[in-house]
């Protein structure tokens, strides 16, 4: 992904709200299957992990590997996540 479209996926992406919020469980299959349909029905969405600096940036890699999800922005707790809809 170029810059460019980076900036356009960031400005969509800022006046939506967290759809999935991890939590105490950390990540589970099930909150990577609702990241999945989250992704195939919005195709660009935010997502809170709430623990530690160091375990959010793991976190956030293991989201990507796992759903095929490019990782657009990360501020704080709220990762914006991007996986294009080939059936869109």
């Amino acid at each position: 992904m170029n810059p460019i479209e980076k900036k356009k996926l960031k400005a969509q992406a800022h006046p939506l709200n967290p759809v999935v919020m991890i939590g105490q469980a950390g990540l589970t299959p099930a909150v990577i299957n609702e990241i999945n349909l989250a992704l195939d029905a919005h195709e660009l969405i935010k997502v809170k992990i709430r623990a530690e600096r160091d375990d959010r940036n793991v976190i956030r890699e293991q989201i990507c590997s796992e759903t095929g999800a490019e990782l657009v922005q990360s501020i704080g707790q709220i990762a914006v996540l991007y996986r294009k809809n080939p059936k869109k």
